[in-house]
């Protein structure tokens, strides 16, 4: 069983500044809930476990401090898109929430976090442990292949245990 969110602000005006403001942290929640719900429903020896693949961005650095230490000046602007920019905030939340998630062993998770988006073919791409370099624009990530790494983790299980309760960053290869 598996469950993935892609959810994300507009790129509005209302979209960036106004409700809902904990878009993505509040359905994490809801849908981590809805699965123990599921699960606390079944029998005990039919409980199935779940992936849970939550899509994040490059820009949210991985809670458990593992990503390299940017730059005084990336630190300093995401410092600053952390309090004037809430869907920045949102995604930090939310990825601090799932990798926290630690309480139900039946639900495995991971946060893939694309470098920047666009759109797209599916072409071969990597995962990496971290983000690749500077917070700004060093490699490009379609949105199908962001797709694609979801699908392939879902079905690979070889892959899934290798990136399952890590974070890692999506990045198309030329």
């Amino acid at each position: 069983d598996a469950c993935v969110s892609c959810l994300g602000h507009n790129m509005t005006f209302q979209g960036v500044f106004g409700k809902p403001r904990r878009l993505v942290t509040d359905a994490a929640k809801r849908i981590c809930h809805a699965i123990e719900t599921n699960q606390s429903k079944e029998k005990d020896s039919k409980i199935r476990m779940v992936k849970f693949i939550l899509m994040g961005s490059d820009g949210v650095a991985n809670p458990n401090g593992q990503d390299e230490k940017r730059t005084f000046g990336e630190r300093f602007l995401v410092f600053l898109l952390r309090y004037l920019i809430p869907p920045h905030r949102d995604n930090e939340n939310a990825a601090a929430y799932i990798s926290g998630k630690t309480d139900n062993p039946n639900l495995e998770w991971t946060v893939i976090r694309p470098t920047d988006l666009i759109d797209g073919s599916v072409t071969k791409y990597e995962l990496l442990p971290r983000p690749p370099g500077s917070l700004f624009g060093d490699g490009v990530a379609t949105r199908s292949n962001v797709a694609k790494s979801m699908v392939d983790m879902i079905l690979t299980q070889s892959l899934w245990d290798e990136w399952k309760f890590k974070m890692p960053v999506l990045h198309d290869l030329n």
